[in-house]
């Protein structure tokens, strides 16, 4: 079921990946209540991958991800 969960976030985060402000609010929102820890370090592992590229991009990936443990 939690693995759903991941997938879901994904699919969230690239559909509203145009948009910086939802990208952010969707990102923090899926590390701090809908994922387990590990799945919080798939979901860096994937947004590197396929956001990282923008550099508006990772910086909110950066920003989301800095105090996550």
């Amino acid at each position: 079921m939690k693995m759903r969960m991941l997938e879901y976030v994904k699919e969230i985060l690239q559909k509203v990946s145009f948009d910086l402000v939802l990208f952010e609010k969707e990102l923090r929102k899926s590390i701090n209540s809908y994922l387990l820890p590990n799945e919080v370090e798939c979901l860096k592992e994937w947004c590197y991958h396929n956001f990282y590229h923008s550099e508006r991009h990772a910086e909110v990936i950066d920003g989301c991800f800095e105090l996550v443990a």
